[in-house]
């Protein structure tokens, strides 16, 4: 793994938790779906561009899918 790979996981696993106690507290499923699977998505993606991509697409679901 890399050192940019590092950053990025670190980087999405801080926003994934942000997402989960958002989605907890306001009993929101999409957020809380979101923030569980980017913390979650960096320990199987070893390739750094796709780990960007699925990263960023994560963080923007919530603001495109409203429930």
């Amino acid at each position: 793994m890399t050192t940019a790979a590092l950053l990025w996981s670190l980087l999405f696993g801080s926003v994934g938790l942000g997402f989960f106690i958002y989605g907890r507290r306001q009993r929101a499923v999409v957020p809380l779906v979101c923030g569980l699977l980017l913390m979650v998505f960096p320990y199987f993606i070893s390739n750094t561009v796709l780990l960007v991509l699925i990263g960023f697409s994560l963080m923007g679901v919530p603001y495109f899918v409203k429930t």
